[in-house]
């Protein structure tokens, strides 16, 4: 509520003001930069979640699942990467920058994400690629395929597949598109020379070399204390400066027309302020912004009470958010998935589409 749906005056509404976009919403005034992209992003203001606890909240908005301890269940990046998968890309489907997300699931391994670091180094991955590489590399696939010929079942076959996706991750030419370094010094500086903005300038990049889906981190939003001169002097300048840039070189680029954009957290922050001068865990009534692919721009959805503590209109779920993004991309929500118990599993667990974005 202190982004994108603010309270001015209320007991519950902190000492930030709303200003006026290019599209027709307000958002906070620390947001400059991305007052000027609204017209092509929109707000859900009537979110309403039941998870408040940093884990679970993050598994539930990440999957359209709560956990369950019987089931594993695969995130936005997996569904979309094994429903939009580019045969002759050779790098990852689905690339996580600036921290992990959440895996798979009955998916498989093929459709985890890939994780980098925002200046593209990869954990674990310090290889010289040279002549014996390529030897080592033939014979070890030769003992790969013939342990797998053995019938040794699909866990064989995703080890495989790893092997394979690390050898084209060190020689793939679209790999380049991890090395933000190479742009111009404005360009990062547009950006913002820090973790998260040099996320969005590769997410900006891995969008050109076709790449399904990239997810970006920031992090660090646990304000439970002085939660007003954090927001202000240290979370939305680098907000405003890697989004309003990753949003406005989209649209320059063509890019935007059939990229989706997803802006969300695990959940918001409660309306009353704290002892500390903070907010603690909210999931009750809470913004996410979307854009792109055919999602209309500059407007919002929903409304909240006037302390921010209600949803007063249709509230929608982490699956009716993950139903519209499908529709956005062309995927079919009859889409049906087998979990490894035989068990079907509808796309976004059968959430609904939020009509007013479309």
């Amino acid at each position: 509520m202190d982004i994108w749906d603010l309270k001015p005056g209320a007991p519950t509404g902190g000492p930030f003001r709303p200003i006026s976009t290019s599209g027709d919403v307000q958002i906070c005034e620390h947001m400059p930069l991305m007052a000027k992209q609204m017209h092509n992003m929109s707000i859900i203001r009537s979110m309403s979640t039941s998870e408040a606890d940093h884990s679970r909240g993050r598994y539930y908005m990440h999957t359209g699942y709560k956990p369950n301890p019987t089931m594993e269940h695969p995130s936005y990046g997996s569904v979309v990467s094994s429903q939009l998968k580019r045969e002759e890309l050779t790098i990852p489907q689905f690339i996580s920058v600036g921290g992990s997300s959440i895996g798979p699931g009955f998916l498989g391994v093929k459709h985890a994400p890939f994780v980098v670091n925002s200046d593209g180094r990869i954990k674990n991955l310090n290889i010289k690629v040279d002549n014996r590489f390529f030897q080592r590399a033939y014979a070890l696939d030769v003992l790969e395929n013939n342990f797998i010929n053995q019938n040794r079942g699909s866990v064989a076959k995703d080890h495989r597949d790893v092997l394979r996706q690390a050898f084209d991750v060190l020689t793939s030419e679209k790999m380049e598109a991890l090395k933000v370094s190479n742009e111009p010094n404005g360009v990062l500086e547009r950006y913002g020379n820090n973790g998260f903005g040099k996320g969005c300038l590769m997410a900006r990049r891995l969008v050109e070399a076709g790449v399904p889906f990239i997810e970006v981190n920031l992090g660090g939003w646990d304000n439970h204390q002085n939660i007003f001169p954090t927001l202000k002097d240290t979370k939305l300048p680098m907000l405003d400066k890697g989004m309003s840039a990753l949003v406005e070189d989209l649209e320059q680029r063509g890019l935007l027309e059939d990229t989706a954009i997803v802006w969300m957290g695990e959940f918001s922050r409660t309306p009353r302020i704290n002892g500390n001068s903070g907010r603690d865990h909210w999931a009750r009534s809470w913004s996410t912004v979307v854009g792109g692919a055919g999602i209309k721009g500059g407007i919002s959805v929903g409304n909240t009470s006037e302390d921010g503590r209600r949803v007063e209109t249709e509230p929608y779920s982490s699956q009716d958010l993950m139903a519209s993004i499908c529709k956005s991309l062309g995927i079919s929500l009859n889409t049906t998935f087998t979990s490894k118990t035989g068990r079907p599993m509808k796309i976004a667990n059968s959430g609904k589409i939020i009509e007013e974005l479309f």
